[in-house]
């Protein structure tokens, strides 16, 4: 038996938020840019597409560094 964790959640967690992120990120540059945008003019879409994409590629990176030290 392994003394090591079986199973990293870093995977599943950092691929469900790149994923949901990609997911945003496109739908952010489909959208109109008046329909998608706050009052304030941001587009928010588009924004928190890429902090969740971001998020999720920084985990599956860390789960990936782990895995290759062993």
């Amino acid at each position: 038996m392994s003394h090591g964790v079986p199973f990293d959640v870093r995977w599943p967690v950092g691929a469900l938020f790149a994923v949901l992120g990609g997911l945003l990120l496109i739908e952010g540059l489909r959208e109109p840019a008046a329909g998608a945008a706050a009052p304030t003019g941001v587009p928010i879409n588009l924004v928190w597409g890429g902090v969740l994409l971001g998020f999720g590629a920084v985990t599956l990176a860390l789960a990936l560094r782990a895995r290759k030290r062993g």
